[in-house]
């Protein structure tokens, strides 16, 4: 099963590090975050990826020794894993859905392939939300998570605290996680470049109801602001991510 990673927005919000190379270039101990998602996906056997580009794709094109030219696929080695990569140019201005939609060509009709974004890690059990796919039969299965809250939570009766918790997961909300798997049919959802995927195309599929969500309880972070990357740097300090496996 092919893997499509949205690789090619701006990163406006990591700026300290996207003026000079795109976010999923920023590094998590010697590595790239990209590496290290893909790295997930290798532990599970899926080592077919499409790399979707756009801002400063120079900067994949150099860290990939083997690439030669847009489209043509390549093979590589991460963490001594073997695996064959497709880097894409699919414009800098493109939005998240329209990126998709141009590395359709690429992917087999009326199959099954996975997707996610370029600057989230997660301990996701790849293999369950396979089959969980397979056994729901619907066009798009995303990952639903509960993170961590921001700040800490005070539950009051009153005046009186009842419980005093530091940054407990929320209990009762879930967001998307990234981590797709969908069949190609969604892609004729999408109707332009400049489609937002988390928009119109997954509303639509929810309202048609063929988008199903696989909770996942474990390890989820998502390198969105400095802050974020400096945490998962420390915890690469700790476990260099070893309970991912």
């Amino acid at each position: 099963m092919k893997v499509v990673i949205l690789a090619g927005g701006l990163g406006t919000r990591l700026s300290e590090y996207t003026h000079v190379i795109p976010k999923p270039m920023v590094k998590i101990g010697p590595y790239p975050i990209i590496a290290h998602i893909m790295n997930h996906y290798l532990r599970f056997g899926f080592n077919d990826f499409i790399i979707a580009t756009g801002y400063k794709n120079f900067v994949f094109k150099k860290y990939f020794k083997n690439f030669k030219r847009d489209g043509d696929e390549f093979e590589a080695k991460l963490f001594n894993k073997r695996c064959k990569i497709n880097i894409l140019d699919t414009g800098k201005e493109t939005l998240t859905g329209g990126r998709l939609k141009r590395v359709s060509s690429f992917l087999e009709k009326n199959k099954d392939f996975m997707f996610t974004y370029g600057d989230g890690l997660s301990s996701v059990n790849l293999n369950k939300l396979t089959k969980f796919h397979k056994n729901k039969n619907k066009l798009i299965t995303v990952t639903a998570v509960r993170p961590p809250a921001r700040f800490g939570e005070i539950l009051l009766r009153k005046s009186k605290v009842v419980s005093f918790k530091e940054k407990p997961q929320t209990s009762n909300s879930w967001i998307n996680g990234g981590f797709f798997i969908a069949n190609s049919n969604f892609l004729k959802l999408i109707r332009s470049d400049k489609e937002i995927l988390e928009k119109w195309p997954l509303e639509q599929a929810a309202k048609k109801k063929e988008l199903v969500a696989f909770k996942h309880y474990g390890f989820w972070k998502c390198m969105d602001v400095k802050r974020d990357r400096d945490e998962l740097q420390e915890i690469y300090k700790k476990n260099k991510f070893r309970y991912f496996k």
